[in-house]
């Protein structure tokens, strides 16, 4: 039981570290402005969710959705 705590724990601060730099890496939302000029109908506003835009908001989804499984996994007592 000890061995599998330890691999969440090592999982556990991978997930927080990714998760932590794929959140920085993300663009802000400041760039709505565009949408006033036409902006949205380009290339890259119609194709988001293909783009590296997309990538990292469905990867950060995913690694949010994992942080919480573990938080939650690592705090029953189970482990005790």
């Amino acid at each position: 039981m000890d061995v599998l705590k330890i691999v969440l724990y090592i999982i556990f601060v991978i997930d927080c570290i990714a998760l932590s730099a794929i959140i920085l890496l993300q663009e802000g939302k400041s760039a709505g402005l565009g949408t006033i000029g036409g902006m949205a109908d380009t290339y890259w506003g119609q194709n988001k969710g293909r783009s590296m835009e997309g990538a990292l908001v469905k990867s950060t989804k995913f690694l949010a959705i994992l942080f919480l499984v573990l938080a939650v996994v690592l705090n029953l007592k189970v482990f005790n």
